[in-house]
């Protein structure tokens, strides 16, 4: 780690709302859509997350660092989100099992972030006023010039972004003599997802995002899952042609967050940004097949509009969140075929809907 002193640094909102703070991370300049997540643990995941790319994060909780680094909490090969602004910076950390300390981590991984901000008050203003774009930057603390640059950054709405970090060629997870195995359509998939369907003793063999059906059948798959990812669902054909191919074949098939919105779009279902999104590790959603609610783990920024599901003849509502009332769960009636919004997997979080593995398996069994 090279030597860290506290530099300046200074936070832009595309509605020209200012933050001064501290350098954290590497000295530079980022860009991306402001949101933040309300978890009280967890930063690795977070921070390493696929579904959170091109995002700057903002995390609730005081300190960040304060239990270091360690590679198996990751939830993939590298930090995806695309900057961080935190209230308390702590490169000292206490954990034997860490390897090393957040600011030599965000160095290696060249992340820009802002410490020292009073995160409470930017909590509130994003909460009203909406996600939006930010910069970030330690090199630079001429707001103008800063102005400049974020207004060539692109909106999230409209951005097709799972191309960027879905693996480039297959590969292989869990037991190869496993008593299943399922296809994985990578659209930004969370590692922790994998390790769930390991421990069911299902065999996945993971395909980038643009393969198609036919060519995931060729493995002969007992069933399909589309993954979590980053970006706007709406612009993504290429996924949604391959749900529609494996609807058309009848295959078992189950979709998170992403995948859900992706199930969706292929049956004519609209898609739509939130206004500041869902993220964090308690968000309440009942499931109304089984009347019962469970405390769920939640990344996203789009969701399905209830009421094309209320007009649809084939998609039926399974999941609704308690916060708001927005859909968080959908079946497809007469096949075998489901979705959930929120991340079962939950890691770190409450296990309450890890039972929609069990489920997924006990479908392609039955």
């Amino acid at each position: 780690m090279t030597n860290y002193s506290k530099l300046p640094a200074i936070l832009v909102l595309e509605d020209g709302t200012v933050y001064h703070g501290k350098a954290a991370g590497k000295i530079g300049t980022t860009t991306g859509e402001i949101c933040f997540n309300t978890g009280t643990t967890g930063y690795q995941e977070i921070f390493t997350d696929p579904s959170y790319f091109g995002q700057i994060m903002v995390t609730t909780n005081a300190h960040i660092g304060n239990y270091g680094i360690d590679e198996d909490d990751t939830e993939s090969n590298q930090i995806q989100i695309a900057g961080l602004v935190c209230k308390n910076y702590n490169i000292n950390y206490s954990r034997k099992m860490a390897d090393e300390s957040i600011q030599s981590y965000f160095e290696e991984g060249n992340l820009v972030g802002i410490s020292d901000v009073d995160t409470r008050s930017l909590v509130r203003h994003i909460r009203d006023k909406g996600a939006m774009n930010a910069i970030i930057s330690s090199e630079t603390l001429d707001v103008e010039e800063l102005k400049s640059q974020l207004a060539k950054v692109p909106s999230m709405d409209g951005l097709e972004l799972s191309s960027k970090v879905t693996t480039t060629e297959p590969y292989f997870f869990g037991n190869e003599n496993a008593s299943l195995r399922v296809a994985v359509l990578d659209l930004g998939i969370k590692k922790n997802i994998l390790r769930n369907f390991e421990a069911r003793d299902v065999y996945t063999k993971v395909f980038p995002a643009k393969t198609t059906f036919e060519e995931m059948e060729k493995w002969n798959p007992d069933g399909y899952f589309i993954s979590n990812g980053p970006g706007d669902p709406a612009p993504m054909d290429y996924a949604i042609e391959t749900v529609k191919s494996i609807l058309s074949a009848n295959k078992p098939m189950f979709g998170i967050c992403l995948g859900h919105q992706i199930l969706a779009l292929a049956n004519g279902i609209r898609t739509s940004k939130l206004h500041n999104g869902h993220r964090g590790i308690n968000h309440p959603v009942k499931n109304i097949i089984a009347n019962r609610c469970e405390i769920t783990s939640q990344n996203h920024g789009f969701g399905v509009v209830a009421e094309d599901i209320q007009n649809s003849e084939n998609v039926e509502i399974t999941h609704v969140n308690l916060n708001d009332q927005s859909i968080e769960g959908i079946r497809i009636k007469g096949q075998k075929a489901f979705s959930v919004q929120y991340h079962p997997e939950s890691s770190p979080g409450p296990h309450d809907s890890r039972y929609l593995f069990d489920d997924f398996v006990a479908m392609i069994k039955n």
